[in-house]
């Protein structure tokens, strides 16, 4: 039986073991160039799955991603950054996640096999709302559990051509990062590959949303020193204004810079 691509030795790394500091830099800074591609490749498919989510958020529905491992970790990240970022309201987005390692809400189960919590916690989506489940292997049971499962519309991210996720979806997404420089370690190229994404899924259905003005995120909610200045600048930038008058109006609304380019009177 042929192991997944994620699974193989990788031809070009067979000495990893015995190279210095600067030769495994080395080596890894060589292989980026697969992932950037595989990403690449991908494009039309993430286009179609950030559509989808845009056009979920605008019906009221709900976006669940389901991860195991790695790819659970980086759909929790995900989903803790988009309120912050996007002003995201509480419970649109979720991550359902299988995990030995951390003790969040978000993680349903410890076991990556367990085929039962997963259904379980997307019991209450529908057809207006989306499932995204994310596997480097493409096989994970939590996941394909959950995916199968799901009364909403589907997504899946994987690593490897042909692997039961991809075919199980509505909307496959193939990252072909293929075998890792560290026999297995799918925290590597596959999950870099993951991140970026997840990273252009959300900001690209948060730009339809209208979540970004020009370059720059206007549903920020400020709730810190840093925000607070990065707030100020938004401000300014987009309308002009003086810092004080930006800081006024940010004041009034909240610190909510939508709430202060309304104020503002800003197109």
């Amino acid at each position: 039986m042929t192991k997944p691509r994620t699974e193989q030795r990788h031809p070009g790394s067979t000495t990893l073991g015995e190279l210095d500091a600067a030769g495994v830099v080395g080596l890894f800074e060589r292989e980026e160039a697969v992932v950037s591609a595989a990403v690449a490749r991908a494009g039309g498919q993430l286009a179609a799955v950030a559509e989808a989510m845009a056009e979920v958020c605008r019906r009221g529905g709900k976006v669940a991603f389901v991860g195991g491992g790695t790819s659970g970790h980086l759909v929790l990240q995900e989903v803790a950054e988009l309120g912050p970022t996007f002003g995201a309201e509480p419970g649109r987005f979720r991550a359902h996640v299988a995990s030995s390692l951390l003790r969040d809400p978000a993680v349903v189960t410890r076991r990556e096999d367990d085929e039962e919590s997963g259904p379980a916690a997307l019991a209450d989506l529908g057809g207006e709302d989306l499932v995204i489940g994310v596997s480097a292997s493409g096989s994970t049971p939590f996941v394909m559990a959950a995916v199968r499962a799901a009364r909403a519309r589907t997504c899946g991210i994987a690593n490897n051509p042909g692997s039961p996720l991809l075919t199980a979806v509505d909307l496959p997404v193939l990252l072909d990062t293929g075998p890792e420089l560290l026999t297995g370690s799918t925290r590597l190229k596959a999950g870099t590959a993951q991140k970026i994404a997840l990273n252009r899924i959300t900001t690209a259905a948060h730009v339809l949303l209208g979540a970004v003005r020009q370059n720059h995120m206007v549903n920020l909610r400020a709730v810190n020193a840093k925000l607070r200045q990065r707030a100020v600048d938004i401000v300014v930038d987009l309308t002009g204004t003086s810092e004080a008058r930006a800081r006024a109006a940010l004041d009034a609304g909240d610190w909510y810079v939508r709430a202060a380019l309304d104020h503002l009177g800003a197109p």
